[in-house]
């Protein structure tokens, strides 16, 4: 009985990533094929990508000539994407690698919130951790590196719950590679250790995380940059002062809505276990930071907080279970399955996933087709300077610029331009675009085509 109740609870959590599997792909895919994805962030990863595939150093001409992105966001993990690239040479490749990724950490979530809580209550909790808001906006936002830190997380914090030390460590350890500021979740992860009781072992895992983050940022990411720096040091403003933290922790509304809407799913629950401590690193960076984007609910930030509070809940109901009387036990249970149910509901009806029951999202667009009736002009093994809707529908065929340039002074050396007038608000004004494009078709380019607001230009 010890041995099947295990192996039928897995096999019921299995069926349940891949449902959810289906949909993030379904979302992200459709997002790129409606002309949704963005150079920066898919275009942007799909040249590292490639690179790693070509045996070359990451490199992305959207970021500027000849950019090794390592020395951008630390982020080597990148690399094990490469096979599936040799494959499949698309970004799609990319969505589809974000969509299994985060499908498969519902499964050490649900698993553990099964053996802790029950059956009923711990799929409910899985399928709430599934459609929770801070994956549905990842999956809704391109791709990026910390897909892979997901289900590390959750798999290492599952672990910790079944006071599987060794194991924990070993999902835990390569959020190294992932990115820069994750080695400090290895910190707090040492610090759970510590509390647990497992204080020497505690103590290495935080002064390894440690270690590592300050190896990364004072050295490898410097000495990859062109500008012998780490470029996003400037987010926490040119003055920073460890004297004003408590201050600037609180210091506008968006970072209160950011707290509440990161533990409202858990009915608030979450903060009171030990667990919840993974994830300060994640929010003190971002409550720190001067770049507001950091305090938004949207795009992908808030991915890997999701396993910690979730498996959090789980945590505290257990505990709850134990020590409180089972009237009062029952009553907080059904507080919470009432909320994660609700939850659901909301990112069925309300949150990207939503986008799947539109009709919009299946029909033709003549605009997108008129998009690629011009893409389809440039030849492979081209260099073009692309809009920024239009960068991630040539990444895996061309070499790629960001059209117009971030830096006005950056003139562009393509042979091919092709630009969307109809999204135009980054990574410059209208005007600017329209008086950089003007410049350009009165001296080095020609006119190819023109349909549907889509314009495009080869050099003269």
């Amino acid at each position: 009985m010890l041995i099947t109740r295990p192996i039928s609870v897995t096999l019921r959590v299995w069926p349940l990533a891949f449902v959810f599997f289906t949909l993030y792909g379904l979302l992200s895919v459709s997002n790129h094929l409606r002309l949704g994805t963005t150079g920066f962030d898919l275009g942007i990863f799909e040249q590292i990508v490639r690179s790693y595939a070509e045996f070359r150093a990451p490199v992305a001409e959207l970021k500027g000539p000849g950019f090794v992105m390592l020395g951008d966001h630390f982020h080597p993990i990148l690399a094990t994407l490469a096979p599936l690239y040799w494959i499949f040479p698309s970004p799609i490749t990319l969505l589809i690698a974000q969509a299994g990724l985060l499908a498969v950490s519902v499964v050490p979530v649900t698993r553990i919130a099964v053996k802790l809580v029950g059956r009923q209550a711990g799929f409910v909790i899985g399928m709430a951790y599934g459609l929770s808001w801070g994956l549905q906006t990842t999956v809704d936002f391109d791709f990026h590196e910390v897909a892979f830190a997901v289900p590390l997380l959750a798999f290492a914090i599952e672990r910790l719950l079944r006071e599987e030390w060794t194991a924990a460590l070993c999902w835990a350890a390569p959020l190294i590679l992932v990115k820069e500021d994750l080695p400090l979740t290895v910190v707090a992860i040492g610090a759970y250790l510590f509390l647990k009781g497992q204080r020497r072992l505690g103590g290495w895992v935080m002064a390894s995380g440690l270690v590592s983050f300050l190896l990364i940022l004072k050295v490898l990411i410097p000495a990859m940059n062109p500008a012998g720096v780490y470029g996003f040091a400037g987010d926490l403003g040119q003055d920073f002062s460890w004297l004003e933290l408590p201050g600037r922790l609180f210091d506008h509304d968006k970072k209160l809505v950011l707290l509440l809407s990161v533990f409202a799913p858990t009915a608030l629950l979450a903060v009171l276990s030990p667990v919840s401590l993974i994830a300060v690193p994640t929010l003190l960076w971002r409550l720190l930071s001067v770049n507001q984007s950091h305090w938004e609910t949207g795009f992908h930030y808030n991915a890997v907080l999701m396993p910690i509070v979730f498996l959090a809940l789980a945590d505290v109901l257990a505990k709850g279970k134990l020590i409180l009387p089972a009237q009062t036990y029952r009553k907080m249970l059904r507080v919470v399955v009432s909320v994660c149910v609700a939850g659901s509901v909301i990112g069925i009806t309300t949150l990207p996933l939503s986008k799947l029951t539109e009709t919009t999202t299946w029909q033709a667009d003549p605009q997108v087709a008129a998009a690629h009736r011009l893409m389809d002009m440039i030849p492979d093994g081209a260099t073009v300077a692309a809009s920024n809707r239009l960068a991630p529908q040539l990444t895996d065929r061309t070499t790629v610029q960001l059209f117009p340039a971030i830096r006005p002074r950056i003139a562009t050396d393509a042979e091919w331009i092709v630009v969307d007038t109809h999204f135009v608000n980054w990574p410059r004004s209208a005007a600017a675009q329209a008086a950089e494009l003007a410049r350009l078709r009165e001296t080095e380019y020609r006119t190819v085509a023109e349909q549907d607001g889509f314009i495009l230009l080869k050099r003269a």
